[in-house]
C-alpha cells in the first residue's frame, strides 16, 4: 500500500489552536457579511446619482503577472498553476499525484468545462485524465487566467460548468528595450528544484518573448512525515512568442510552446508516466481599424483571427512499481487542428462580438498487456480507438447598454459536432458490444444565454440564465475498458448516448468601497441526459482486481447548486485582510449525492506591506464532509485546517530587482486529506519554500 490508512488522531493541543481560529474566523465572516448587508441598505436609503461609467461583465480573473513582474503579483510566486487556481471560489482541483492536478469548474470536471491556453482548443492524451492542459504550460509565462461560469464560457465551445483561459503574457509597445529575469526556488518537502529564465526584447515594431522554466521534485511528504511513494516528478516547459507590426494597426504573431515531463509518479493510481510531452504553436493576425467608424451608426474596434495546432504524447507504464501482476503499457496521442476568428464591434448602444471557431481532433490510446509467461501471446487493444472529431460552431454575443449604471447581455451558439471510429479494430471491438453502432456519429449542440447587470455607486447585482449543450466526450463515447482506480470498475463507453444538456441560474450581489468590498455568487444547474457510468454484470471486467464493469449510460437529471462568498477589508495603508467561504451541493434524481462535491470550505489571510517588505498569516480547510457518495465510491473525509505563514523582500540594485519570498506551509504539520484527493492520498505536511526572482 502506498500511504497508510488516513489517521482519524490529532494532537489535543493543535486541535484546540485550530477550534479556536476557526471559530475567530466564522465569527469574522459572520460580522462582515453583516456589515455588507447594512451598507446595502444604507444606499438604498440615499438619494441615487447617475454614474456616468456603463457597466461590464467582469468574469472572474487569477492575476498571475508578467514574466518581470511574477514576484510582485503572488504570496508563492513560482507555486504550480494548480495551487494559483485552487484560488478561485469556482474551482477545485482533483490530485491524483504531485502534479498536474485535474480542475474542477463549478463541481464538473473536464468531461463538461473547457480549458484553453489563448482559446486554442487542446486535448489530453490520456485516459487516465493524468495530463490536463493546465499541466502544459508555467506560470512564468502567463499573465492571468480567466474564469467563465457555465455558458459565459460558450464562447470557447460547447460546455456545461464553463471554461478557464489560461492567457500567456504578451509584452507592450509601450515598454522599448531588453528586459531579463531569473528565477529559482526550493521546497523542502519534496526537495522540489526550480529554476528558470525570460528573456523579452521590445522594439517600435518588433517584440519577442522567451521563457524557460524547470522543476524537479522528489516524493513528498504527509503530515506524519511519511514518504507518499511515486509522487516524484521531472519537467521542463519553453515557450517563446513574436509578434510584428504592420503598419501601426495590424499584428502578425507566433508562439510555440514545448512541455516535457518525465518519470511522473502518481501514487493515487496503479501506473506512472514515462513521458508526457506536448507541442503547442500559433500564427495569428490582429487588426484594429484606424478610423472605427465604418458608417454613422456601426464602428469596428476589433479583429482577430488565429490558426492552430498541438500535439500531445502521453505514456503510461508500471515498470517501476513493485508486484505489478500483469506488466502494461498504455500510450496515447492526441492531435489538434483548430482556427477561431474573432471581430468586436459597437452599433449605437450595442457591443457585439461575433465569433467563429472550429477544430480537429485525432485522438488514439492503446494498451499492450505482457503476460509474465514469455511464451503466451502479447494482449493488444484500443482503449481509444482513433477517434476523429470535427467540430465547428458560431457564437453570438450583444452586450446592450440600457444606461450608465445598467446593462444586459444576450448571446447565443451553434455548433455541428462530428465523430469517427477511424480504426477498424477499434471500430470492431465496440461493435461487440454495439453491434448496430455505425462509424460516425453528427450531433447539434446550441447554447443561450441572456444576463442582466446593475453597477451604481459601488453596489452591483447581476442575474442571468441560459441553456447549453455539450457532446459525450472521447471516453464517454468509445471509451474501451478504461480501468478507473477510484471506483475500480473497468469502463466501457456508448456511442448512442444523447447531448447532455443544462438549464442554468446565476446571480451575484456585491459592493465595494475604498477600504471595503464583498461579493457573494451562486449558480444553480439543472442537467438532463446526465452522463455516469452504472454496473452491467452481464460484461466480465478485465483488469485484475476489477470489481466490475460500468457501462457509460445518462440519468435523467442531476442538479449542481454553487455559492461563494468573498470578503476583503483595507484596515489602513498597511494592514489588508480577506476571507473566502464556499458552499456546493449535488444530487441525482434518485436522491444520491455526486461524486466530488466540496463540503464547505474557508480561508482568510491577514496582509502587511510596509515599503518593500511584506507578509502574509492565512489559514485554510475544509468542514466534514457530510455529503459524500459511497454509491459512486467515495468515502468521508473529515474536516481539517492548515497554517501558512510568508513573507518578501524587494533589494532594489540600480535598476534591477531581487525579490526574495518565504514561507511555511502548513506550519502545525498536519496531516489530512481532502475531499478531491484520488483515494485519499494525503496533501503535503509541513513545507518551506523560497523563491527568489531577479530581474533587470
Amino acid at each position: 500500500m502506498v500511504v497508510e490508512q488516513f489517521s482519524q488522531i490529532k494532537k489535543a493541543k493543535t486541535s484546540y489552536i485550530l477550534a479556536f481560529i476557526l471559530r475567530f474566523i466564522m465569527k469574522k465572516i459572520i460580522f462582515s457579511w453583516a456589515l455588507f448587508c447594512l451598507a446595502i441598505a444604507s444606499i438604498y436609503g440615499q438619494e441615487q446619482t447617475k454614474d456616468t461609467i456603463a457597466p461590464n461583465n467582469l468574469n472572474e480573473v487569477i492575476v498571475i503577472g508578467k514574466k518581470s513582474e511574477i514576484s510582485q503579483k503572488q504570496v508563492k510566486p513560482l507555486a504550480s498553476i494548480d495551487e494559483y487556481l485552487q484560488q478561485s471560489g469556482k474551482i477545485e482541483m482533483i490530485k491524483r499525484g504531485g502534479y498536474a492536478w485535474e480542475p474542477v469548474l463549478n463541481s464538473m470536471a473536464t468531461e463538461r468545462t473547457l480549458i484553453t491556453i489563448d482559446g486554442m482548443r487542446i486535448f489530453g492524451a490520456c485516459t487516465d485524465k493524468m495530463d490536463p492542459i493546465s499541466s502544459y504550460i508555467e506560470v512564468s509565462n502567463l499573465s492571468e487566467a480567466s474564469i467563465k461560469s457555465g455558458q459565459q464560457g460558450a464562447c470557447h465551445g460547447a460546455t456545461i460548468g464553463g471554461a478557464i483561459d489560461l492567457k500567456r503574457n504578451r509584452s507592450s509597445f509601450n515598454d522599448l528595450g531588453w528586459k531579463t529575469s531569473v528565477n529559482t526556488g526550493f521546497e523542502t518537502n519534496s526537495n522540489q528544484k526550480i529554476f528558470g529564465t525570460a528573456v523579452n526584447y521590445v522594439s517600435d515594431s518588433f517584440y519577442i518573448d522567451t521563457d524557460f522554466m524547470y522543476r524537479d521534485a522528489d516524493n513528498y511528504s504527509g503530515g506524519n512525515s511519511q514518504k507518499v511513494l511515486f509522487s516524484q516528478f521531472r519537467k521542463f516547459n519553453i515557450s517563446a512568442t513574436s509578434g510584428v507590426l504592420i503598419d501601426k494597426n495590424k499584428l502578425v504573431e507566433g508562439s510555440i510552446i514545448y512541455d516535457k515531463a518525465t518519470a511522473v509518479g502518481y501514487p493515487a493510481l496503479p501506473m506512472d508516466v514515462s513521458l508526457a510531452e506536448a507541442l503547442i504553436t500559433s500564427l495569428k493576425f490582429e487588426y484594429v481599424p484606424k478610423s472605427k467608424k465604418l458608417t454613422s451608426d456601426l464602428a469596428l474596434t476589433n479583429w482577430e483571427t488565429k490558426i492552430y495546432y498541438n500535439t500531445i504524447t502521453h505514456k503510461m507504464d508500471d515498470t517501476k512499481r513493485p508486484a505489478v501482476p500483469i506488466h502494461m503499457d498504455m500510450p496515447g496521442w492526441s492531435d489538434t487542428y483548430g482556427f477561431y476568428s474573432k471581430i468586436k464591434g459597437v452599433i449605437e448602444n450595442h457591443h457585439f462580438n461575433v465569433d467563429l471557431n472550429s477544430f480537429y481532433n485525432r485522438s488514439i490510446a492503446e494498451m499492450t498487456m505482457y503476460p509474465s509467461d514469455p511464451n503466451e501471446n502479447l494482449m493488444f487493444m484500443y482503449t481509444w480507438p482513433d477517434v476523429r472529431t470535427f467540430y465547428g460552431s458560431l457564437f453570438l454575443e450583444d452586450n446592450i447598454a440600457l444606461n450608465a449604471a445598467s446593462s444586459l447581455k444576450f448571446s447565443v451558439s451553434l455548433g455541428n459536432h462530428f465523430n469517427e471510429v477511424a480504426d477498424q479494430l477499434g471500430l470492431e471491438s465496440l461493435q461487440i458490444f454495439y453491434p448496430n453502432m455505425s462509424k460516425s456519429k453528427s450531433r447539434i449542440l446550441k447554447s443561450i444565454s441572456a444576463n442582466y447587470l446593475h453597477y451604481q455607486n459601488g453596489f452591483e447585482y447581476g442575474l442571468g440564465i441560459a441553456y447549453g449543450e455539450r457532446a459525450p466526450s472521447v471516453s464517454e463515447g468509445y471509451g474501451f475498458y478504461l480501468f478507473n482506480s477510484f471506483d475500480r470498475y473497468d469502463y466501457i463507453g456508448n456511442p448512442g448516448l444523447k447531448n447532455e444538456n443544462s438549464v442554468e441560474g446565476n446571480a451575484y450581489l456585491g459592493y465595494k468601497n475604498k477600504s471595503f468590498s464583498a461579493k457573494l455568487t451562486s449558480s444553480y444547474f439543472h442537467i438532463s441526459n446526465y452522463i455516469v457510468g452504472k454496473p452491467d454484470a452481464t460484461v466480465l471486467p478485465m483488469t485484475i482486481g476489477a470489481s466490475g464493469i460500468k457501462v457509460y449510460t445518462a440519468l435523467d437529471y442531476a442538479t449542481i447548486f454553487n455559492t461563494d462568498l468573498n470578503l476583503e477589508y483595507q484596515f489602513d495603508s498597511h494592514f489588508k485582510a480577506k476571507g473566502q467561504l464556499v458552499y456546493n451541493y449535488g444530487k441525482d434524481l434518485e436522491n444520491q449525492n455526486l461524486p466530488f462535491i466540496s463540503p464547505l470550505r474557508y480561508s482568510t489571510a491577514l496582509n502587511y506591506k510596509k515599503d518593500r517588505f511584506s507578509a502574509e498569516i492565512m489559514i485554510q480547510g475544509n468542514a466534514t464532509q457530510t455529503q459524500y457518495s459511497p454509491f459512486y465510491g467515495e468515502d468521508r473525509t473529515p474536516d481539517y485546517a492548515i497554517l501558512n505563514l510568508t513573507s518578501s523582500y524587494l533589494f532594489a540594485i540600480n535598476e534591477s530587482k531581487l525579490n526574495v519570498r518565504a514561507g511555511i506551509e502548513n506550519v502545525l504539520d498536519t496531516y489530512y486529506s481532502t475531499f478531491s484527493d484520488w483515494n485519499n492520498i494525503p496533501r503535503k505536511g509541513r513545507n518551506f519554500f523560497l523563491n527568489v526572482t531577479f530581474a533587470y
